[in-house]
């Protein structure tokens, strides 16, 4: 199995996210394994690669997925690339497991225990 796109830091998190501009949506839409082996989180927005939109877009689902204020997010590499690396600020363990919570859970569409 590969590592996941992100890395405790001692400031935070170092997340690498592949950026999917003009998505339809604002979203976390999981992990992707590249061809490279490398592993990325997928993030989706409505936003246009224009003017810095789509990474301010992409910064916003991550706060808000994170529920951290947006100046704990920041772009650091690949700021016209479609490979991106962010740095969030906070508490790396806590940050990781929370991704890991997001990107994990059941699949989508996926009954519940019950049957329901």
């Amino acid at each position: 199995m590969s590592s996941p796109p992100w890395r405790v830091t001692p400031t935070g998190l170092e997340v690498r996210v592949r950026a999917t501009p003009r998505g339809g949506r604002d979203a976390l839409d999981g992990i992707e394994i590249r061809d490279d082996g490398a592993s990325v989180l997928k993030v989706r927005v409505r936003a246009a690669p224009e003017d810095g939109a789509a990474n301010a877009a992409i910064r916003d689902v991550l706060r808000r997925a994170l529920g951290l204020p947006a100046s704990a997010v920041a772009l650091a590499t690949g700021a016209t690339a479609r490979i991106k690396l962010f740095r969030i600020a906070g508490d790396g363990p806590v940050l990781a497991a929370r991704l890991d919570a997001l990107t994990h859970g059941p699949p989508k569409g996926a009954p519940s225990k019950d049957g329901a």
